[in-house]
């Protein structure tokens, strides 16, 4: 493992709490962040100054750059961590041979907007990597217990067992434990799906819906992930497992899921772009909530959830109404 190159993309919690991990293993990192500042600033106080500001890097583990195609260069292994709303953006000038031979991992939980691809979708067609070269980091796991050293667990998924078994390896500590799957579509499908549905459970929480609906809410939308990676992906797969179930309970659920904070300040009264504001973190969820829509119009799966989020954050329906009419669909 220690022959391994690992390079981090990304300045934002879930960046900051993966490069936690691997540094603990002693393994070093190169970290791309697009801000100079915070470059800096990381260089000099060994913490990043806006997300999980708790912990302590060991400087000697980091190689902290500004350069993107620098970082992927001296990279075997590419752990991708921005904002699926930037991601095409930031990827942009990259020269499309720039990914060949990598390991491109992937620990965005969203899709790319305007496309509607998920991640390893969108590598596999606009930089040509081989599906079996992705791999998937997915939950049950929010940033800031990873910055609490609060046990872990985390799915890793590929279609390439060897590239599977490296990252789960490199990710593993005493604080983390990982599961190995092969189901990469449903483990990311999933993860964009239980944003919506957490996004949901805020709305709900805003309107002064109380826990005996969530947990109507949060049955139902399990059953409607089913319907719909079952469709998208036809292979065997327990939607109990941690991955789907467990990732979709500790979002819609936990004081950390931010998907859930902005769901609460919809329903609260706030405009999207007032709540975007406000929470200064991107909640997933929203792009997510276009992207499957629109996706779904090929297959035709029967998802009230979704449809009743996308109809509150895109067609400006009343989350009042809205949740009203989605209460007579659930049982």
């Amino acid at each position: 493992m220690s022959d391994l190159k690992v390079g981090v993309l990304g300045g934002g919690s879930w960046a900051t709490a993966i490069t936690k991990i691997i540094t603990t293993n002693n393994q070093p990192v190169n970290w791309w962040i697009r801000n100079p500042e915070t470059t800096k600033f990381i260089q000099q106080n060994k913490r990043n100054p806006h997300y999980l500001s708790s912990v302590e890097f060991d400087s000697s583990k980091l190689n902290i750059s500004t350069n993107l195609l620098q970082t992927i260069q001296h990279s075997d292994a590419v752990i991708v961590a921005i904002p699926s709303a930037f991601l095409k953006d930031t990827l942009k000038d990259l020269p499309i041979d720039c990914l060949k031979n990598k390991i491109i991992v992937s620990a965005i939980k969203g899709m790319i907007p305007g496309e509607n691809l998920i991640i390893a979708e969108f590598f596999h067609l606009h930089y040509q990597v081989p599906l079996e070269n992705v791999v998937v980091i997915s939950g049950p796991c929010h940033a800031e217990e990873v910055a609490l050293e609060k046990l872990s667990y985390l799915t890793i998924a590929s279609k390439g067992e060897k590239n599977c078994q490296t990252i789960c390896s490199l990710l593993s500590c005493n604080f983390i434990k990982t599961v190995p799957s092969d189901d990469i579509y449903g483990t990311e499908y999933g993860a964009v799906l239980k944003n919506i549905y957490a996004l949901c459970a805020g709305i709900c929480h805003g309107l002064g819906y109380g826990d005996n609906f969530q947990a109507v809410l949060i049955s139902n939308a399990i059953r409607e992930m089913k319907r719909f990676v079952d469709v998208v992906h036809p292979i065997t797969r327990d939607i109990n497992d941690s991955a789907y179930l467990g990732d979709l309970m500790v979002t819609a659920y936990s004081q950390f899921s931010r998907n859930r904070t902005f769901g609460a300040m919809i329903g609260k009264g706030y405009s999207v772009i007032a709540a975007q504001l406000e929470m200064n973190m991107v909640a997933e969820g929203y792009y997510a909530s276009a992207c499957v829509y629109n996706v779904n119009k090929k297959y035709k799966v029967d998802m009230p959830i979704a449809n009743a989020v996308y109809n509150i954050l895109y067609q400006k329906v009343s989350p009042i109404v809205e949740i009203r009419l989605l209460t007579n669909s659930l049982n």
